[in-house]
């Protein structure tokens, strides 16, 4: 029907088909399915299942599954498809058959799989032929566009194995820059989310889980967001949370109840905030130790400010070892290290009372505000102006 079309014409359709199908996973898939960020119409919810039996083959249940698991475990040995315990040359590789051993783990199913769909279609259709769709996608294709047809149904169905499963699950955790500091090395690929419908802005997305809209800075741009909207208005798609913005109320001086919300709600934007206000304090003093301390030249000092800015937990005993080492050599260091992890411990005290919370954070103001170093002193009165 199409097959004397122009050579672009035919890479624009490709394109347009490819991205289709991100934007089918982004929204329906990790959004809706396995974050309930928001709703859909059912009208739209099978338009995307079935555009996904199509061009991908994809079983809901199984897609949601895995990345909750990725979420519960992740950065640990459990973790499905982490390159910082797989190695990042196998996650990029080998992304799509790391999805689908664990897609053969009927325990990973069983838990996490929860409330994904279960009706005839699904039972009888998407999961029992999920090739079927495929090879489907591979006949209308062809009719439609000729020989050339099977190159683009190629590029259909290696684009998501490539962007997915190995840019996202892999470069999403290696490479890039963040704007908070959950306990994971998720980072933000690059800050325009395009090409991968969004997911680009991985960093975010770790940050806060349940948030239909994954971009945060003023200059990032989340096309999947856009496309959000553009449902809701059209009444296909409802959004049920989006991540908290930051209050500030410059007039309060003690912390109280709403400090400590506010502090909980927005935890890895205040933990960004420590690491960006210590990181002069860092590079100060890991180079005073290497001209004056050469006897620490057995420890890697590049990998000791990494150390320094993530949580304890996901630190090998090796490497806690060697940060122990430096640290106790430097009186800031450790009075910065520590202050971290005191503030990190509040809110994790799930037994405590909210009003012992409270008094544990004032506690933590006071200690940074008299420990001496003036960037943390700044910090702490910032944040007693969270409202």
């Amino acid at each position: 029907m199409f097959s004397n079309l122009p050579w672009w014409s035919y890479v624009l359709t490709a394109l347009a088909l490819t991205h289709i199908t991100i934007a089918s996973v982004t929204i329906f898939l990790h959004r809706h399915q396995a974050h309930r960020a928001l709703e859909l119409h059912p009208v739209a919810s099978h338009f995307f299942r079935f555009w996904l039996w199509l061009t991908t083959g994809t079983v809901t249940k199984e897609w949601a599954s895995i990345h909750r698991k990725h979420h519960a475990k992740c950065e640990t040995a459990d973790d499905p498809h982490s390159p910082q315990i797989l190695g990042i040359k196998k996650v990029l590789l080998e992304g799509a058959e790391l999805y689908r051993k664990e897609a053969r783990n009927h325990e990973t199913l069983e838990k996490y799989g929860r409330g994904t769909p279960d009706d005839w279609l699904e039972r009888n259709l998407y999961s029992r032929y999920s090739m079927l769709g495929i090879m489907l996608m591979l006949v209308i294709d062809v009719l439609l566009f000729g020989p050339v047809g099977i190159t683009i149904w190629a590029v259909q169905m290696i684009w998501i194995p490539v962007t997915a499963a190995g840019i996202i699950n892999g470069a999403g955790h290696y490479w890039g820059y963040r704007n908070f500091q959950p306990a994971d090395a998720s980072t933000n690929i690059v800050p325009w989310g395009i090409l991968i419908g969004g997911e680009e802005l991985h960093n975010n997305h770790h940050a806060y889980i349940g948030s239909a809209k994954l971009s945060s800075k003023w200059y990032e741009f989340d096309i999947g967001w856009l496309y959000i909207r553009s449902l809701a208005a059209m009444g296909l798609a409802k959004v049920k949370r989006i991540a908290p913005k930051v209050h500030l109320n410059t007039a309060k001086t003690v912390c109280d109840i709403d400090t400590l919300h506010a502090v909980m709600a927005n935890r890895y934007e205040v933990m960004a905030k420590y690491a960006k206000s210590l990181k002069n304090i860092y590079k100060e003093e890991i180079a005073q130790l290497k001209l004056h301390m050469p006897g620490l030249g057995k420890v890697d000092l590049k990998h000791v400010k990494h150390w320094l800015h993530v949580d304890a937990t996901i630190l090998s005993e090796q490497e806690k070892l060697k940060l122990g080492l430096v640290i106790q050599t430097s009186q800031k260091l450790n009075t910065a290290y520590t202050l971290r992890q005191d503030l990190i411990a509040i809110w994790q005290r799930s037994t405590e009372t909210k009003e012992q919370m409270v008094k544990d954070l004032e506690d933590w103001c006071h200690r940074a505000e008299t420990c001496g170093i003036e960037v943390l002193q700044q910090f702490s009165r910032r944040l007693r102006y969270y409202a």
